[in-house]
């Protein structure tokens, strides 16, 4: 009974063992695809894909190709890298900071307009921090924001 319970357990471990083996053949053949795709599309691979898992690659590239860098969405390629930049600006990432304000320029920014989108970036940082570091009732600023439009959108018409 012994021998039997080491041979199942053997049997088991082996086959788990295969199993772990088996998805990695996937994962690198989808990384693998993913560098070409990117070697295709950006002319080279940069460091940045290589520092993700094979595993994370095609998912990752997948996700830049499908909104970043996809013409056909709701937002223009100058507004995400202006949107990008401004973001970069606040984490702060200076790796994002330099690749964002690159392709805004390639995408038709101008000096002005980069200026502008890290400046609403300060403001937006400016009055997170002082709306919750004073503690404003969520629900009072809803109302008086709404309110604040409503009037706005009365003196437009």
């Amino acid at each position: 009974m012994l021998r039997l319970n080491r041979k199942i357990g053997l049997l088991a471990f082996a086959a788990g063992v295969l199993l772990a083996i088996t998805p990695a053949h996937a994962e690198d053949a989808s990384a693998t695809a993913a560098y070409k795709d990117i070697q295709a599309t950006l002319g080279s691979v940069p460091d940045m894909f290589k520092t993700l898992p094979d595993v994370a690659v095609a998912g990752a590239w997948a996700e830049i190709k499908g909104v970043q860098l996809n013409p056909k969405t709701a937002l223009d390629g100058k507004t995400k890298e202006l949107m990008g930049l401004a973001v970069a600006s606040q984490i702060p990432c200076q790796y994002c900071i330099y690749f964002h304000t690159e392709a805004a320029k390639l995408n038709g920014a101008s000096d002005e307009e980069i200026k502008e989108a890290i400046a609403m970036a300060a403001i937006v940082r400016h009055w997170s921090t002082m709306l919750n570091g004073s503690q404003v009732d969520l629900a009072t600023f809803k109302k008086q924001t709404d309110d604040v439009f409503a009037a706005v959108k009365a003196k437009s018409q």
